[in-house]
């Protein structure tokens, strides 16, 4: 009884994270940056964000689509 608690307890985890991973597009996505100048930003470039990456995020759209709350 206890391995059958155990397992649906399991089974209920996984599918909560294969819900959020869903929700996050996660695995609609082919990679995690969307080009060089995304990676290279990401890696050092955000201590010392300049005008110029500012304007690069703008017009590669690094960071997908707004979402505004309600």
């Amino acid at each position: 009884m206890k391995k059958m608690l155990l397992l649906l307890l399991v089974g209920l985890f996984l599918s909560g994270c294969g819900t959020l991973a869903k929700e996050s597009e996660l695995w609609e996505h082919d990679t995690m940056y969307k080009n060089w100048d995304h990676f290279k930003f990401s890696y050092y470039g955000y201590k010392n964000p300049s005008d110029e990456s500012c304007k690069k995020t703008q017009e590669q759209g690094w960071w997908g689509i707004e979402v505004h709350k309600r």
